[in-house]
């Protein structure tokens, strides 16, 4: 069974960094990725990364956030720096499989909570 479990959430001050982790179990996943839901927001995409290391951001975090993995430990990082208050939410790590005999699967996180405030 496909397993993510996520980490390195909490409270920080505006500016501040913090850096998430999601570790995978299961195999190797075409697409790994950061999303996140903000009370009365619809969940969007932070960032992702395939497994040969190509990323994409959302506009929102260019320049602050940066995405990257460890393949051989099947895990996906985020890295926040100058946080904002608008940041505050709820992250969901997401792991992505596409296969020719099967399709794409998706694979979620339970969510961290992630608290930029003074």
């Amino acid at each position: 069974q496909v397993q993510l479990v996520e980490s390195g959430g909490g409270l920080v001050q505006p500016g501040g960094s913090l850096r998430l982790s999601c570790a995978a179990s299961g195999r190797l996943f075409t697409i790994m990725g950061w999303y996140r839901q903000a009370p009365g927001k619809q969940r969007e995409l932070v960032a992702a990364i395939t497994s040969r290391g190509s990323t994409n951001y959302a506009n929102s975090v260019k320049g602050r956030f940066t995405i990257s993995r460890d393949n051989a430990k099947n895990t996906v990082y985020l890295q926040m720096n100058s946080l904002k208050p608008e940041d505050t939410a709820v992250y969901y790590c997401n792991a992505r499989v596409l296969t020719v005999v099967a399709g794409t699967s998706d694979y979620w996180g339970q969510g961290i909570q992630v608290t930029v405030s003074s």
